[in-house]
């Protein structure tokens, strides 16, 4: 008897980490092919799968509209195979109800935080407190029929079934029916499954090459490990059918489960947290007398007209898309740090919206820049705003905890990062999974290029003297091409935080991150955006540091007080500088595709530096944009604007391109474009911006062509003309900036660049104490700022603190040693004598940089803090008896940063192992008095 309207109910996917082989897509997709009227997704102790299951069914019956086709019925069922710790069988739980599902959430929630990172220990009682609103699957191992069945059954009545899956053993019917007596002994029925681990029988190959990974063997050592069959994949309903012949009542009950799930994610709606909004006010009231109380403040003259008006427009896009709340918690942030001393900055499309300039959570004022609100938000689309803010990269961690304090660990979590097989660790994985030697495998991973390649192409094997029609490399490839893109296991994304007014930890699981003191959600950017969840991006920027510690400087040593609204914006030096191309160590031109550019543009005003920052990227350079902007800013091609028909405007182009001389250089032209010149509406230009950002991987591109080049056709332009600005579009990919985020970085490049051209040794010093960070060591960090007319002095114990610090005291033999200026070429630097370099006709600094103690490979923070505790010292003996290690002593030696204890490298290294720095063994005293004796010998200086 075949069973009307079978689901499988036990399928897992590849989130079950190194067990599932299919992604819940295809595990959905093959449910629907079978016929299936639906499938259950129940991954290991996680959830953190079935949002991509949840959108693949939603995708399959928006495609079905689009066809103009009735959908077939099909429901999906999310939860977790519960595995414990105690021993009990497992588990499946799926929530009957919203209530259900966010007492799923808090039990894993409960398994992950007693856990490390990656692990989550359950019991069954912990289960059983958690029950209501949960049916359960109870999955007995093989040979064990009772197990616990029992206890849950006392505790959950009318909410358990007895799974039964047959594999093809030659037990299975005797195994059925112990299972079927049990069961009915119990009154628990009997459900039938598959517990299928992989969508079809092709992917069996692929599910042994994962368990190898797991086990950490090789195939031929696999054994038993591996399963007996290819039986693990989705079955059609009549395959079952004969399976459960004997017990054919089992096969209607995966059917009847399913009618009892009444939830799905898209009941998933949370309250953004109140916490920023006073009494006596809705979060929209506040949210505009907040942002009018901030412009009158700043223009008490009078709010700029424009201004007005734009904030008069998101003010209506934000209350009907109901964002106030969302707005109101960024700027809350904001304003700790900024009452913390914490420099910060947003970015990204929120820097098109008024009101977060008017707040302060940006500095790109859009009615001057007359940048897009909608490519930030939009009342066609449905998608959450997404605000990225950086902050200081060294005191970001002060803001993260300040937001877990104010909101509490179970109302705030930082969203998770899949971490993917990429090409070089899938050769890797699996040819050693085949047995293949590391030589082989290291030589094949070294030709990939890059790290997000899609595929291993043949050329890579030719490339390393392989086959690549050798079965054994065919074999590899292959299933390199499969595993490639299958998720690792979470990490904590860079700071995405997930806020919410109810439990976050009945919204979705919260584990332990691996770094102290950080907890995380395990659903990624992608999972938050398709259920329409609100994160806030508290990002970390090494340049702010290092601004902040100039500012810093320049405030104790000149008495000139700087922020990042006040840095004079007119300085003919700094563009000078820049136009040289002598930008090391400046914010994002400092690469040497940067420092090539900038001669070539030669930035003489803020809106160049814009221009600076977008154009070299792969996107402007894969659409031919660069070389034709150059010509025309060179004056080497003709700046033109090709007109529509009338009655059309003919400027609409000159509107749209004129800042960039008619070449699209950032993603709003490019929307801006589609809506002026091919009648786009915004909502579709906002898909072909979406389609930019993705056509690599998912295509969508072409339907895009057409329509922009009909749509730009019949109004007058010519053909050729409107293919090249798609093509032109199209070279963005993923590589294309906002304008509105590259106003944003080009603040900070002028900000950087004004201190390096102005305040060299603040800037040097600053640079070196935020490191890492950047492109360059410090070696070269200290050799351009001697370059540009720095006193460097060398690092030494009576004078460095752990940070490099600035001096204005006279250089001396006491306080800068008597050694040439010596830079060496590695990463640590070590004797910096007094002398200066002039360089570009700079004037030395008034201020010299005196290096730090943090310089010296390998030296710590705390050996750093005795030594300035215990100064002065005059003697190598004194410098022991600060408490410093025998191994600290050898280090300041061999960084001859004991000139001022008249010890040159050498006589300060022979001292350094003569010196007891703790009770030495008999006799080891003596012998060392006779060591570094250099009477009769004349040695050069080091």
């Amino acid at each position: 008897m075949t069973p009307a309207g079978f689901a499988e109910l036990a399928a897992a996917t590849h989130y079950s980490f190194l067990d599932g082989a299919s992604s819940a897509a295809d595990m959905v997709a093959a449910a629907v092919a079978l016929g299936h009227c639906g499938i259950g997704i129940a991954d290991r102790n996680t959830v953190a799968g079935v949002v991509r299951a949840h959108v693949a069914v939603r995708e399959l019956a928006e495609a079905a509209k689009e066809a103009g086709t009735e959908p077939p019925p099909f429901k999906l069922a999310v939860g977790a195979r519960l595995v414990f710790a105690d021993g009990s069988p497992d588990v499946i739980a799926y929530p009957a109800t919203r209530t259900g599902w966010g007492r799923l959430t808090r039990l894993l929630t409960t398994g992950n935080r007693r856990a490390e990172k990656g692990d989550c220990i359950l019991n069954l009682s912990d289960l059983i407190d958690h029950a209501d609103g949960l049916l359960l699957i109870h999955m007995p191992p093989v040979g064990r029929q009772r197990s616990r069945l029992a206890e849950l059954a006392r505790a959950c009545p009318d909410r358990l079934w007895q799974g039964a899956m047959l594999w093809g053993a030659g037990t299975d019917r005797r195994r059925l029916a112990a299972l079927a007596g049990v069961a009915q002994g119990l009154r628990v029925p009997l459900l039938a499954l598959n517990a299928p681990l992989y969508a079809t029988p092709a992917q069996r190959p692929l599910h042994d090459v994962i368990s190898c990974i797991r086990e950490g063997v090789t195939l031929a050592e696999a054994g038993t490990r591996l399963h007996a069959n290819a039986e693990r994949h989705l079955k059609p309903a009549e395959a079952l059918a004969r399976l459960f012949r004997d017990q054919p009542e089992a096969l209607a009950e995966p059917a009847r489960l399913l009618a009892r799930v009444d939830f799905n994610l898209d009941q998933l709606r949370y309250d953004y947290p109140d916490e920023p909004v006073p009494a006596g006010y809705s979060p929209q009231g506040w949210l505009e007398t907040l942002t009018l109380q901030k412009a009158r403040e700043r223009w008490p003259d009078g709010v700029p007209p424009k201004l007005m008006t734009l904030l008069a427009d998101e003010f209506r896009i934000i209350a009907h898309a109901g964002y106030a709340p969302y707005f109101l918690t960024v700027h809350d942030i904001v304003a700790f740090a900024q009452s913390r001393g914490i420099l910060c900055q947003g970015r990204g499309s929120a820097a098109n919206s008024a009101v977060c300039f008017v707040l302060g959570i940006t500095a790109v004022d859009p009615s001057v820049h007359n940048l897009l609100f909608s490519r930030f938000i939009s009342e066609e689309r449905k998608e959450p705003p997404d605000i990225d803010v950086d902050f200081e990269h060294e005191r970001r961690e002060e803001v993260m905890q300040w937001i877990y304090e104010r909101y509490g660990r179970e109302r705030a979590g930082i969203a998770a990062t899949v971490i993917h097989y990429r090409p070089r660790s899938a050769v890797r994985e699996v040819g050693k999974v085949l047995g293949m030697s590391e030589d082989l495998t290291n030589r094949l991973s070294s030709t990939v290029w890059g790290s997000y390649a899609s595929q291993m192409e043949r050329e890579r094997f030719a490339e390393s003297g392989l086959d690549p029609d050798s079965p054994d490399i065919a074999r590899l490839g292959g299933l390199v091409g499969q595993i490639m893109g299958m998720p690792r296991h979470l990490s904590q994304h860079v700071g995405g935080f997930v806020l919410t007014q109810t439990r976050l930890d009945e919204l979705v699981p919260i584990h332990n991150a691996a770094m102290a003191d950080r907890t995380f959600i395990e659903w990624d950017k992608d999972d938050i955006d398709a259920l329409g969840l609100m994160k806030v991006d508290v990002l970390a920027l090494g340049m702010l540091s290092c601004i902040r510690r100039a500012f810093e400087f320049i405030e104790t040593q000149l008495g000139h007080s700087y922020t990042l609204d006040n840095v004079p914006g007119d300085a003919p030096d700094v563009y000078r500088m820049l136009q040289k191309g002598d930008s090391i160590g400046v914010f994002q031109v400092e690469s040497r595709a940067q420092m090539n550019m900038l001669p070539r543009l030669k930035p003489a005003e803020f809106y160049d530096l814009v221009i600076q920052v977008a154009i070299v990227r792969p996107g402007p350079i894969q659409g031919d944009m660069v070389h034709p902007y150059l010509r025309r800013r060179q004056g080497r091609e003709a700046v033109s604007f090709p007109s529509p028909k009338p009655p059309h405007d003919p400027d609409e182009l000159k509107n749209v391109l004129g800042k960039t001389l008619g070449v699209p250089l950032f993603q709003e032209q490019a929307m801006k474009l589609a809506i002026t010149a091919a009648n786009f509406t915004p909502a579709e230009a906002n898909r072909l911006r979406r389609a930019m950002a993705t056509f690599r991987s998912n295509g969508g591109m072409e339907y895009f062509e057409s329509k922009l080049v009909d749509g730009m056709v019949a109004r007058g332009y010519e053909a050729d003309f409107a293919l090249r600005c798609f093509n032109q579009i199209k070279g963005f990919g993923s590589y294309g900036f906002p304008e509105s985020h590259a106003i944003a970085f080009a603040r900070l490049v002028w900000v950087s660049a004004y201190l390096k051209c102005r305040y060299p040794a603040v800037f040097a010093a600053a640079l070196l104490n935020a490191q890492p960070m950047g492109f360059y060591a410090p070696a070269q960090i200290v050799r351009d700022a001697a370059e540009h007319g720095v006193a460097v002095r060398p690092v030494d114990v009576n004078f460095s603190g752990w940070d490099c610090s600035l001096e204005t005291q006279p250089v001396t033999p006491a306080n800068a040693g008597a050694h040439r200026l010596n830079v060496p070429a590695g990463n640590s630097v070590g004797a910096m004598g007094p002398g200066v370099r002039r360089g570009n006709g700079r004037r030395d600094s008034p201020l010299a940089l005196r290096l730090g103690l943090r310089q010296i490979t390998g030296f710590r923070e705390e050996w750093a803090t005795l030594v300035a505790a215990a100064r002065p010292f005059r003697t190598l003996e004194d410098l022991a008896r600060a408490g410093l290690p025998a191994r600290a002593l050898k280090l300041l030696a061999d960084a001859d940063a004991c000139a001022s204890l008249n010890l040159n490298r050498r006589d300060a290294g022979w001292q350094a192992l003569r010196t007891p720095t703790e009770s030495l063994p008999l006799f080891a005293a003596a012998e060392a008095s006779d060591l570094g004796t250099e009477e009769g010998h004349d040695l050069p200086l080091m």
